[in-house]
């Protein structure tokens, strides 16, 4: 149920639920019987609010003793907000050096466990899943172009309850000898729903093949009407063709792109003039005109 919040075990509070039953008799002792049951609530990452790309950029002076060491700056973006336990996230970054030492940029997924109780919160944050990146030398810059990070087995966001709240943010650090370290935080939030197929071809805002249904109306129409189907193809044929397609079928169709399949079925030709066997006599064939 959409108003209901995910089941969740934390440090300070959980989120469970269970059902009573009670079965009375004449003359007989109440039986009672308790179950408990999950409850997972569908986050849909197919909308554009979590499809939007996140982005952000710091920087931060490396000082020593009062002494300007140089800058420090990163920049960051990944492709939407909304991902799946099992997704990999591709990150595009990009870490420059302007100091005079060593740099080291580490990326995690942070989770957060907020609980909210007679007007005071707590919070608890673990590390999900991290990745070190390779030292940027002196004076150097180091380029991600699309790292790759898992999302591991994890509970999906609780947004919506009152009391507890499960936030996810993958944070890029790094690492600056002699000062504090630089932090960049993006948003994420953990979903139940995948992303569709063809999802980002048609509702992701971050698609570089982002794809509208107006180009249907610009294909032209046949010229002429084709010929009657009952007059090219036999019955046997008709009901072979009419009935519906097996599952590893539609499998194999599915599994190529949308356009060119909808592209496909738009500019279908009409059937050939073909010879057809005659159920009545098999051996005999009649040119169909």
């Amino acid at each position: 149920p959409r108003t209901l919040a995910t089941s969740f075990e934390g440090k300070h509070g959980s989120v469970r639920y269970w059902v009573k039953a009670k079965l009375h008799r004449p003359w007989a002792t109440v039986k009672k019987v308790k179950k408990e049951f999950t409850v997972i609530e569908p986050i849909d990452i197919n909308t554009p609010l979590l499809l939007a790309p996140q982005a952000g950029a710091k920087e931060k002076l490396a000082r020593a003793w009062y002494c300007n060491r140089g800058q420090v700056s990163v920049t960051a973006k990944i492709d939407r907000k909304g991902y799946t336990p099992g997704e990999v996230i591709p990150i595009f970054a990009e870490i420059d050096n302007c100091t005079s030492r060593a740099v080291v940029p580490k990326v995690a997924i942070i989770q957060t466990q907020t609980f909210i109780a007679r007007g005071t919160k707590k919070q608890k944050k673990s590390v999900v899943t991290s990745m070190v990146g390779d030292s940027v030398a002196a004076g150097k810059r180091e380029v991600w172009h699309g790292r790759a990070l898992k999302i591991p087995p994890v509970g999906p966001s609780i947004l919506q309850c009152r009391i507890i709240q499960v936030e996810y943010s993958l944070k890029v650090c790094v690492d600056i000898p002699g000062t504090s370290k630089l932090l960049l935080e993006l948003p994420l939030v953990i979903g139940t729903i995948p992303l569709h197929p063809f999802g980002s071809r048609t509702s992701s805002v971050s698609s570089q093949y982002s794809v509208t249904l107006d180009w249907l109306s610009s294909i032209p129409e046949q010229p002429e009407a084709p010929p009657e189907y009952s007059a090219v193809v036999s019955s046997p044929e008709a009901e072979q063709s009419l009935s519906p397609p097996c599952r590893s079928e539609l499998g194999t169709i599915m599994e190529g792109p949308f356009f060119a399949y909808i592209q496909e079925f738009r500019l279908r030709p009409p059937p050939l003039y073909s010879e057809v066997t005659n159920p009545l006599h098999p051996g005999l064939g009649c040119l169909v005109v």
